[in-house]
Parts: C-alpha cells; structure tokens; sequence
C-alpha cells in the first residue's frame, strides 16, 4: 500500500495535471522520501519530444525530483495548507539514459540540508533499478499569496 496515492499528493502539493509528476509515494519518513511516477505514451510531451522515438525531457525528471522533495519538505510544516517550495538552485544534475512509455521511475529525495526556510537534497530517480537521472536540489520555502 502506498503512503500517499495520488489524492494524497495533490492535497500536499499545488501541482495538477499535466504538470503533477508524482504519482505515488511510497516511503516518507523523517530525511527521505521514495515516490513513483509511471510514465506512459499519454503524456502530452511526448508528442514532440521526440516524434518517433518519444523521450521523457530531462528537465521534467528534474522536477519529478522537486516535486517529491516538496512533499518531503511540506510533510513536516504544521500550515503546509499556506506554504509554496520554490526551486532556488539544482547542481550536479546528470542524465544516464533516456526514459521512454512504459518506465516506471522510482524517485528517492534524501534531504542533505534543513533549515527553516531552505532544504537542499539530493536526487535520484532508477528504472528497474538502473539510475537515469540524478541532482542535487536547493529549495526554499514561501508564504502562498493570499487570494
């Protein structure tokens, strides 16, 4: 049983389709979360990128990342209901090999750095146990505008 499925999520995170990129989380605990994005030929991306040979944008794996380690990081504010997590740096990142329909890319966030406002973690998404993608992530953590 997952720890958070998809309604879960959407009740931490802003996001919404086609730009929630977490389906599940698997594991949240106190420094790391696991969570899973299964990526199909539905995806609105791949129709141009790229035609014939459909491959998911790196800079989407990246905010997959994001998006997990703003789940780990709005799981341990008290009014996360009020607070946004802004990307403010990404280092390091590294791509091993493409991800394509039919992957399932596993997504682990270890939080390297906390303070109150500001987390840096580190990255790594697998397929099938084999990394494709990693990064180190700096975040900070805002007020959400008032409507």
């Amino acid at each position: 049983m997952p720890v958070l499925d998809i309604q879960a999520i959407e009740k931490i995170l802003p996001h919404r389709y086609p730009f929630l990129l977490i389906d599940r989380v698997l594991e949240l605990e106190d420094m790391r979360v696991v969570a899973i994005k299964n990526v199909t030929m539905n995806e609105p991306y791949f129709t141009g990128h790229f035609p014939g040979f459909p491959v998911m944008p790196g800079v989407l794996i990246i905010e997959a990342m994001a998006q997990a380690a703003a789940v780990l990081v709005l799981s341990r504010v008290a009014d996360r209901e009020n607070k946004l997590v802004f990307f403010a740096s990404i280092t390091e990142a590294k791509f091993r090999r493409p991800v394509v329909p039919g992957d399932q890319l596993r997504i682990e966030v270890n939080f390297l750095k906390l303070k109150p406002s500001v987390a840096k973690v580190q990255g790594r998404a697998t397929v099938d146990g084999v990394v494709v993608a990693e990064a180190e992530i700096m975040a900070t953590l805002g007020d959400k505008p008032k409507a």
